[in-house]
């Protein structure tokens, strides 16, 4: 019998830290939000501090674009949910406003993770 050395394993690409830890958190923002739906919207507002709290750092990557419509997604659901208090008690119609405000903002959050997973900017 010969020794013959094990041939290596190829090299595998593999994201730097920094790329992971970006998705990873990202992944996190979109999951409290979901969260929110089951929570009252409490981890949304978790989410959307912490959007804020790595918004500079992720300036200038594909991770912008998601923390960008986690934040605007978030300011447009709690303003169309605020309007339709009002809207409910006046003329009923508020509650198609929030509606509308909950879908979009669902509608948002699962785009954004499905974007997410892929590695992909949000579009």
């Amino acid at each position: 019998m010969t020794d013959v050395p094990p041939n290596p394993a190829p090299p595998v690409a593999t994201a730097s830290p920094s790329d992971i830890d970006a998705r990873t958190y990202t992944l996190i923002i979109y999951g409290l939000y979901i969260g929110g739906v089951l929570t009252g919207g409490c981890t949304g507002l978790v989410g959307v501090i912490m959007a804020y709290i790595r918004r500079a750092e992720y300036k200038g990557t594909i991770w912008e674009s998601h923390i960008e419509n986690a934040i605007h997604a978030f300011w447009v659901w709690l303003l169309l949910f605020v309007a339709g208090i009002p809207l409910t008690l006046a003329f009923g119609l508020g509650i198609l406003v929030m509606a509308a405000g909950f879908i979009y903002f669902l509608y948002r959050s699962i785009k954004g993770l499905i974007a997410a997973i892929d590695s992909k900017p949000y579009v």
